[in-house]
């Protein structure tokens, strides 16, 4: 007989200000310990010295995880030219230094080439998976790290500051997979001078932003109170980017149980992903035909 988890059934999202320091599971494990929740999960990893978004679900929200996690995110970082480090952050061995340093019009010039759809090789120092293993894993043993190059989509990327020759600070708009630490080392390679990242913060991912964010100095001030409830948002605020459909109360109950339910018609296409709400509640998201909905994903709420 499998043990039930301990702790509250309750549901939704809390937006994060990630401070520099703690890695993003233990911001999670904070943040469960602090509304006693069953189970917890973040949508898109920083590593412990970013700062910014770490979009937390609790409960049924859980199971909306993956539309943030594959939803555009924005970043600001700064990078730091004449020096390459073993991780391409501040926190890594210098590896090789230049004294080269671009101009702004040469890192304008550079950062095309970074923009659109465009091929990255991820990290050394990354929690990518290579024969099962992780590959920081690897490279903190001093094993070869050998990573394959993967597609990422960047929408945007734009000098926004550049306080002194050594210095530049880079806003960057992009989908899912992306590793600022890479953008930052390939751009040193492409200018001639090396560089690495010395700071980076999550502005927005998907539609949480910095603006709406709880710190977890908070967190723990009004942890175990209902406070600290009234700071969650609803589930379906990680559905905001999948077309809506209405329910009718007996197409809910049917696809409560995973079964094909029928939705009010609307201009979504047959085959298109969506979501069905009864009472501005999320009931499931699945695809749309003819009339009905057919389940991937069902809450119980």
């Amino acid at each position: 007989m499998a043990r039930r988890k301990k702790g509250r059934d309750i549901s939704g999202w809390i937006v994060i200000d990630k401070p520099a320091g703690p890695t993003s599971t233990a911001v999670v494990n904070k943040v469960r310990w602090a509304f006693g929740a069953k189970k917890a999960g973040h949508a898109g990893t920083l590593d412990p010295d970013a700062t910014g978004v770490l979009a937390i679900a609790l409960g049924e929200a859980t199971k909306t995880i993956p539309y943030i996690t594959d939803a555009m995110k924005a970043y600001r970082f700064t990078v730091r030219f004449g020096a390459a480090t073993n991780t391409d952050d501040a926190e890594g061995e210098v590896i090789a230094t230049s004294t080269l340093r671009p101009d702004d019009q040469e890192i304008r010039d550079a950062l095309a080439g970074f923009t659109g759809d465009i091929m990255q090789i991820p990290p050394r120092f990354s929690a990518v998976r290579i024969d099962g293993e992780r590959a920081y894993k690897l490279a903190r043993a001093g094993e070869d790290v050998d990573l394959a190059a993967r597609p990422l989509f960047v929408e945007e990327l734009t000098l926004t500051e550049r306080p002194d020759p050594d210095h530049a600070v880079l806003e960057m708009i992009c989908g899912k997979g992306g590793y600022v630490r890479a953008i930052a080392r390939d751009l040193g390679q492409t200018l001639g001078c090396l560089g690495h990242v010395r700071s980076l913060r999550r502005v927005w991912s998907g539609p949480f932003d910095t603006d709406h964010a709880t710190t977890l100095e908070t967190i723990e001030d009004l942890a175990k109170t209902p406070e600290l409830d009234s700071l969650l948002l609803p589930l379906e605020e990680g559905l905001s980017d999948l077309p809506e459909l209405v329910a009718t109360a007996e197409g809910a109950a049917r696809l409560r149980h995973g079964n094909p339910g029928a939705v009010i018609a609307s201009d979504v296409g047959y085959g298109d992903e969506a979501w069905a709400s009864l009472d501005g509640h999320a009931v499931a998201v699945g695809t749309y035909r003819s009339g009905e909905l057919h389940p991937s994903r069902v809450f119980q709420n």
